[in-house]
């Protein structure tokens, strides 16, 4: 199965909260390699690379996140990958 890669950018409440910790869960659980990283502005980025369906529902899961964490947006755009293998905690 051909995988994609897709980067999200998650705005809100979503530093401080384990949001990093619970999306390498998440992805891990799916089988989706990549990372999660804060950036500066306060928000999480995530490359996310696997089969279509398990990216779709990770990207439903970051609407979410864990309990403490507030979203309000998560832009989403498609990447190349550079075929690093897991998914870490940048």
């Amino acid at each position: 199965m051909e995988k994609q890669c897709k980067r999200y950018l998650v705005s809100g409440k979503v530093q401080g909260v384990w949001y990093r910790a619970s999306t390498q869960e998440q992805a891990r659980r799916l089988g989706i390699d990549g990372y999660a990283r804060n950036l500066s502005d306060g928000r999480v980025e995530v490359m996310a690379s696997g089969p279509s369906d398990a990216l779709d529902e990770l990207g439903e899961w970051l609407w979410q996140g864990p309990k403490n964490a507030r979203v309000s947006s998560v832009d989403c755009d498609e990447r190349q990958w550079n075929g690093e293998e897991g998914f870490r905690i940048a």
